[in-house]
This record gives C-alpha cells, sequence and structure tokens, in this order.
C-alpha cells in the first residue's frame, strides 16, 4: 500500500491571521485532497484548528525562548520524523523561514518567502497586499488554483447565554500591548447606550485582560450583558451568526465574527492598516481616525445604524 504523501502548514498566529488564511487552507486541502496534511501553529489555536476540515493533525510550536533546547529539540525531532513532501510557510516570518534548518538530509519542497524555497512568493509586491489576496497569489505560484474557505465548523450552542432575540457584540479590547488600537472606552459606553436606546443588547466579549474596560462599559447600564472571559472560539462563532451587528478594535475576534458572516465595523487607528489585514466577510465596513481617541463615537453610532439595518446574518 502507497503512503499518502505528507505536506505541513505553518501559520503560528495570531488569531486575526489564522482567519484569514481560512481560504489558504482550504485550497492546500483541495489541491492535496489525498494527502496527510499537518499543521503547525500556536498551541492556544491547536484544540480549535483540530476541529477543521483542512488538516489531519496538528502540531504545535510553544515558541520557546532559544535556550530551552529540550523545547526546540522535540518540535525538530517531530518535523523531521514525518518526512514531508511539501511546506507551505503561511506565516513567512523570520521564524518560521528558520525551520527550514530543522530538516536534516532531504528538504521537502518550500513555498514561502525563505532562502532556497523550491516554490518561492517571487511577487515585489507582496507587503502592499491584504493577508488573505498575498496567500492566494504565494499559493498560485506554487501550482495551487485558490478557492474559497469557510468556518461553517466553528460553532457550539450558545444558549446557556441566554441573549435576546436581537443583540450587538462589542469588541472593546486588543492586544494588551497595543494600547493605540483600542478605542475609547467611554465611546464603547455611548455606543452601548445608543444600542439600548434602539432596543438591541449590547454584549461584551474578550478576554480576562479586556474585563476591567468591560467592567467600566457595563457599569450601571441594565440590559448590558458581560461575556468577557466566557466565551469559546466556537461559541463566538454561534453569537456571530445570531448577532445583528459586531463592533470593535483591529482584533482577532473581529475577523472571526466577520468570517462567520456578522455585519462587522471595525475601527482602525493609524497602528494598523485596513487595506492590508481588515476582516473580510458578507458586510464588513471600517471606520478610520490617525488616533482612535479622535474617532468621534457620533460616527461610529451612525455607522453601526446602517449596518444594523440589513439585520442577524442567519
Amino acid at each position: 500500500m502507497t503512503a499518502r504523501p505528507r505536506v505541513l502548514v505553518l501559520k503560528l498566529g495570531a488569531l486575526g491571521n489564522v482567519v484569514l488564511a481560512r481560504d489558504a487552507f482550504a485550497t492546500i486541502r483541495t489541491h492535496h485532497a489525498g494527502a496527510e496534511i499537518t499543521l503547525l501553529t500556536m498551541p492556544a489555536f491547536a484544540s480549535w484548528l483540530a476541529r477543521a476540515p483542512w488538516f489531519d493533525r496538528i502540531l504545535t510550536d510553544p515558541r520557546a525562548p532559544w535556550w530551552q533546547l529540550g523545547a526546540q529539540w522535540r518540535l525538530i525531532r517531530s518535523l523531521r520524523a514525518a518526512r514531508f513532501a511539501r511546506v507551505y510557510d503561511l506565516q513567512t516570518s523570520g521564524r518560521s523561514g528558520r525551520y527550514r534548518l530543522f530538516f536534516a538530509g532531504r528538504q521537502p519542497e518550500w513555498s514561502g518567502i525563505a532562502p532556497g524555497a523550491s516554490h518561492p512568493d517571487r511577487d515585489p509586491r507582496r507587503n502592499l497586499l491584504h493577508d488573505m489576496d498575498r496567500l492566494a497569489g504565494q499559493l498560485r505560484q506554487a501550482g495551487l488554483e485558490p478557492v474559497a474557505g469557510n468556518l461553517d465548523w466553528c460553532r457550539a450552542a450558545a444558549a446557556r447565554f441566554a441573549l435576546p432575540p436581537r443583540y450587538a457584540l462589542l469588541v472593546p479590547g486588543a492586544s494588551a500591548h497595543r494600547p493605540d488600537k483600542r478605542w475609547p472606552v467611554a465611546h464603547f459606553r455611548a455606543l452601548a447606550q445608543a444600542l439600548l436606546a434602539e432596543g438591541i443588547a449590547p454584549v461584551l466579549i474578550g478576554t480576562a485582560v479586556e474585563a476591567e474596560a468591560s467592567r467600566a462599559i457595563a457599569t450601571a447600564l441594565p440590559g448590558v450583558f458581560n461575556l468577557t472571559g466566557q466565551t469559546s472560539l466556537d461559541e463566538l462563532g454561534s453569537l456571530g451568526r445570531g448577532a445583528v451587528l459586531a463592533v470593535g478594535n483591529d482584533t482577532g475576534p473581529m475577523h472571526l465574527l466577520a468570517a462567520v458572516g456578522c455585519p462587522a465595523l471595525t475601527l482602525f487607528s493609524a497602528a494598523s492598516d485596513p487595506a492590508l489585514c481588515a476582516p473580510r466577510g458578507r458586510r464588513v465596513a471600517v471606520r478610520r481616525a490617525p488616533a482612535l481617541a479622535d474617532l468621534p463615537a457620533e460616527a461610529v453610532i451612525a455607522a453601526a445604524r446602517d449596518l444594523a439595518r440589513g439585520g442577524a446574518s442567519g
């Protein structure tokens, strides 16, 4: 019996970048229909992506410091033992490029930008393209015809939250080390008040890092649901499908919500460029200001009203 060819996909994170790689994941699965496909990612995404239809195995890189040689060696041994025929480096970072050094003997075919790649991405404009377009171009150069991917598998029962029929998801957080990507809490509170006035329940989501901001938004506002730190990624998928809209900063959950079809309004400062990394989905909108403190609550409330007129995504 002929062994299945083995393919490795490299995509470490962060969450938004992983969601934006959904078409690339589906393209690789379609092109290598008979292969055993392994994803190397961060531990935070391992169990979630194990449920996706694109991969047969999940490996994780704990991103241990270089002096923790034991952890490094375990990863090297796992990669070498698999004898991959081809590697798709969708991270295309210095770290992921160095994985090529882990393979002793015959090197697998390599799609990416690492020196010596057999299927290099030679597009001189690659760094000026949106994530999804850049990955599609990389795969075309490796001989793959891009197909669309989706997050239909990302769902879990969310009845335990007992939300009303009309609700909006608010995402007030962002990377802990990027305060310049956060719209002011006072503006989120004004948005929550405007939603309540229109009979839409604001639902705050995020990680424990956003707990203080969420408390400040929800305090003395009856009708606000604070689910900060309580939702899994699969539950977010289901919540997004039922929401009237989502409004939030440039952060991972907004990408997930847009990808499942939730009308999504994302707020950008000069810290990131929506032309390169805006969420993509059925109905998305962007509002931008050089500094988010200068983005008026009234402008976002008006944009949210426009987006909400289409109703829930179903």
